[in-house]
């Protein structure tokens, strides 16, 4: 049996070290050097394998280290991930908020929404048991995904037990995994470094890394996670309000999106796009969108789902992204039928989050209603 000194050791490395993980990692504050931070954590390493009877599954010397898979499990959703309908101009929205109001009544000044960016990365869902991390899964399909739990141990954002003690006896978290537009520069910089294919954009970069069967790989990658809401709930109360499930969140050490706000009326929904629109370049990472949901959740209750998305939320799409390039040339390709399609040769651009060379110009009569010719600037979209 370990000694009282080792084993109270072992508790203050363990305590130490994770309030220096949520400092670091949750709120960009470190507070101590790197050279403490891994002196504490080599000793508790020494420890532990001294005395394997100590190891716990969250202790922070656990994130890495199993052996790879050969294949990921599938895992079913108690209750699905469902996808989100697009609104793509502001009279979508007007729709959108026009079903929610003949439906529910009431003045449409007063209707909440919970607005948040909606990051380009893969949706996730985390099972915590006892504040403990059970289980991580991929979406999928939205009623099965796969098992990438060993790969979510690996992400530093992503806690290994719970803070405080009022949180749900069962609890599912959901969010989105991403790669922030930093790590992504560096990741294809080191890509490049061993002649390697880089990766497209931060998206394709996240998804490659977090469908890694060793998982060691996975930790050497730059990834986050965000959470945007909660799944299966049992053995405790959540708030009653959607924005307010989120501050519980990251009261329990998980990450929220900090441009989480709450407005009222689907006018403020649409400054709350257009601002956020306006800064969308210099944030840290790729958004795609906003996602507006109905705050209260009992109101969400009342109006349900649909086959494939809620009825009390929507993602209002950013316009494709457009950049200049030049036609070199054009080729035309026969199919299997024989069809002839004419494809533009451009020069290379990048543009929403991948690099195109060519474009498919349908046929000879496009051709000549946009009356392009060799060497023309065109808009790629």
């Amino acid at each position: 049996m370990p000694s009282v000194d080792i084993v109270q050791e072992v508790d203050t490395l363990r305590e130490q070290l994770d309030a220096w993980n949520y400092q670091y990692y949750m709120l960009d504050q470190p507070t101590v050097p790197d050279a403490e931070y891994d002196r504490c954590m080599y000793r508790l390493l020494q420890l532990e394998a001294s005395r394997p009877e100590l190891v716990r599954p969250d202790s922070p010397t656990q994130r890495v280290g199993a052996a790879p898979l050969a294949q990921f499990s599938q895992i079913s959703h108690e209750v699905p991930m469902l996808s989100l309908d697009n609104a793509f101009d502001a009279q979508a929205m007007r729709d959108f908020n026009r079903r929610l109001l003949d439906r529910l009544g009431g003045n449409p000044d007063q209707l909440e929404f919970a607005c948040e960016p909606k990051l380009d990365g893969i949706a996730v869902s985390l099972l915590y048991r006892d504040g403990l991390l059970q289980r991580g899964a991929t979406r999928g399909d939205g009623t099965t995904g796969e098992d990438i739990t060993l790969n979510v141990r690996t992400i530093p954002s992503i806690p290994l037990h719970l803070r405080g003690d009022n949180f749900p006896g069962l609890l599912e978290v959901r969010g989105e995994i991403y790669m922030p537009s930093a790590g992504f520069e560096q990741l294809n910089a080191r890509v490049r470094e061993r002649g390697d294919k880089t990766f497209v954009n931060p998206r394709n970069a996240a998804a490659g890394s977090l469908r890694q069967l060793d998982a060691r790989v996975t930790a050497q990658r730059p990834l986050e996670m965000c959470c945007y809401g909660v799944g299966l709930v049992e053995g405790g109360v959540l708030p009653d309000r959607h924005a307010l499930v989120l501050e519980s969140l990251q009261a329990w050490g998980l990450r929220i999106n900090a441009e989480l706000a709450v407005v009222h009326g689907i006018d403020a929904c649409d400054d709350y796009y257009e601002a956020l629109a306006a800064r969308r370049e210099s944030l840290p990472y790729a958004i795609d969108g906003i996602v507006f949901k109905v705050n209260d959740l009992a109101l969400q209750q009342r109006l349900g789902f649909v086959s494939r998305a809620p009825r009390w939320a929507i993602a209002r799409k950013f316009p494709a992204q457009e950049e200049m390039t030049r036609l070199l040339d054009v080729e035309f390709q026969v199919g299997r039928t024989g069809a002839i399609t004419p494809v533009a040769r451009l020069e290379p651009v990048f543009v929403g989050g991948v690099t195109v060379s060519n474009a498919t110009l349908h046929n000879s009569d496009e051709i000549e209603r946009l009356g392009v010719q060799i060497g023309d600037t065109v808009i790629v979209r």
